[in-house]
């Protein structure tokens, strides 16, 4: 693994950063403890995933820094996965001391997960203080409770709709479903909910948080975590994607879902009470597939391969037509249910981790208000105050908003992208990250954009550059 991971970072970058402005650099080191830093940011190069390493200082005398980790995971067909987790899970029980005091998943996907699975028994030599999930992961929420059955049911239609599309002989649509379904872990095996158990497993009562929940500041830090999302508001949930008038990012909810379910209730069930033709009209397949006398459907309705001309005249699988909308949707409503994190550091810096939210999620931020010391905290002030962004879902088109997003970060220094362009390729998923974005984030960024797939154009003093990791230092 040594040796992938080498010859991942040997590609070169596209272009130079600038370096910081004096004034942003003065201010920095005005607020900065008597630790010599504020706070100390490892982005993990595991691949296409998500693991993020923040350490505090601490105001109490202790040397040991305050550790928040946020998510653990790779997706699936990354090479040798569990041996990669391995190594990020050992890397942050050695550096940590065996223990960090936070722990944040942020949402449901195996990219994000996966290595709380994988890296088991690394994990379990890890202590934990506190376990932070969204409110989407509370089993007594009612809308939790509506969007988890809704979920279960389209998760059961779509994995058995993958099963029918490999009988019916659709190898494009295999894939595509497929590459879809593994976010949500493997279909023998493992999955994201046996992650979440395992996070769960942490302490005797996760917190779930919502973004009307006052700031917490940890007992021995000067830092303020700030939730922004998800939004306790089903439509905004449901806000997937830029509307075509509004076009908020760069570059629907559910809405397949009773079109296919309407198919797949009947098309999957042991009595297929729905049917097209009156039955004196129809010949059973097995009739049709055997019959002497019938050789004009075997010669016109089941030829294999892609060769078979008359393949239009079979209805019996129309309706997986859906399938592929429907899960690409579901996939995206689990991104938009992502815990969004700011930390606010002395003197008013604010870290973003903004998981994979899309636009309902980011659009929710500008009514964030609460009451601090006696003065009002808004979203977009916490925005305005960004000097680090998570790019959202590694750098694709509909987790980053443009002009209540990306553009509102006024003081931006560092952007990360976990993102492995060549996996995501691999993936069908070409345009991840969205060049147009990473040229956003080159012209906004004022230190340094950092991706796991490339390595840095130059040196910087703040940054520590490893073949397992990235560290910032503010």
């Amino acid at each position: 693994m040594a040796r992938t991971a080498k010859k991942k970072v040997a590609r070169k970058s596209k272009r130079p950063r600038r370096g910081a402005p004096a004034a942003l650099v003065a201010a920095a080191r005005a607020v900065t403890p008597a630790s010599g830093y504020r706070a100390k940011v490892r982005m993990y190069r595991q691949g296409l995933g998500d693991c993020f390493l923040i350490a505090l200082p601490r105001t109490d005398g202790s040397k040991r820094p305050f550790y928040v980790m946020i998510d653990c995971g790779v997706v699936l067909g990354t090479p040798d996965p569990s041996t990669i987790m391995n190594q990020v899970m050992d890397n942050i029980v050695e550096v940590t001391g065996g223990g960090v005091d936070l722990l944040i998943a942020t949402h449901e996907h195996w990219d994000h997960l996966s290595g709380f699975v994988q890296a088991k028994q690394s994990f379990d030599k890890l202590k934990v203080g506190q376990v932070w999930l969204a409110w989407t992961e509370n089993p007594d929420d009612e809308l939790t409770k509506k969007l988890k059955k809704e979920k279960g049911l389209a998760l059961t239609a779509l994995r058995m709709g993958l099963s029918q599309m490999q009988m019916a002989g659709d190898p494009d649509g295999v894939a595509e479903l497929s590459g879809i379904l593994e976010f949500f872990g493997l279909a023998k095996g493992p999955t994201t909910a046996d992650a979440l158990s395992n996070v769960r497993a942490k302490t005797a009562k996760p917190r779930y948080c919502l973004p009307t929940d006052p700031p917490v500041q940890p007992a021995g830090t000067n830092a303020r975590f700030y939730v922004l999302g998800p939004p306790h508001d089903e439509k905004m949930l449901r806000k997937i994607n830029p509307s075509a008038s509004q076009k908020e990012t760069y570059g629907l909810a559910l809405d397949s879902f009773p079109l296919f379910m309407d198919g797949a209730g009947t098309a999957l069930s042991n009595a297929d009470t729905d049917r097209p033709f009156d039955q004196q009209y129809e010949i059973p397949f097995a009739y049709a597939q055997s019959a002497p006398e019938l050789h004009f459907f075997r010669e016109r309705y089941w030829q294999p391969g892609d060769a078979a001309p008359d393949a239009w005249r079979r209805i019996d699988s129309d309706w997986l037509g859906g399938a592929s909308d429907l899960a690409l949707q579901l996939d995206s409503l689990t991104n938009n249910t992502s815990l969004v994190i700011a930390i606010e550091l002395p003197g008013g810096d604010v870290l973003l981790f903004a998981a994979d939210a899309q636009v309902g999620n980011w659009l929710s931020w500008k009514d964030c208000l609460w009451t601090v010391d006696g003065k009002t905290v808004t979203g977009p002030d916490l925005l305005k105050n960004a000097i680090f962004y998570k790019v959202g879902h590694h750098g694709s088109h509909n987790a980053t908003l443009k002009t209540l997003g990306l553009e509102e970060m006024q003081r931006l220094r560092v952007a990360m992208i976990p993102v492995d362009h060549e996996m995501a390729v691999k993936k069908r998923w070409g345009k991840m990250p969205l060049d147009e974005l990473v040229a956003a984030l080159n012209e906004r960024a004022k230190d340094v954009v950092l991706r796991v797939d490339q390595p840095m154009a130059k040196k910087q003093a703040s940054v520590i550059e490893d073949d397992l990791f990235f560290e910032v230092t503010f």
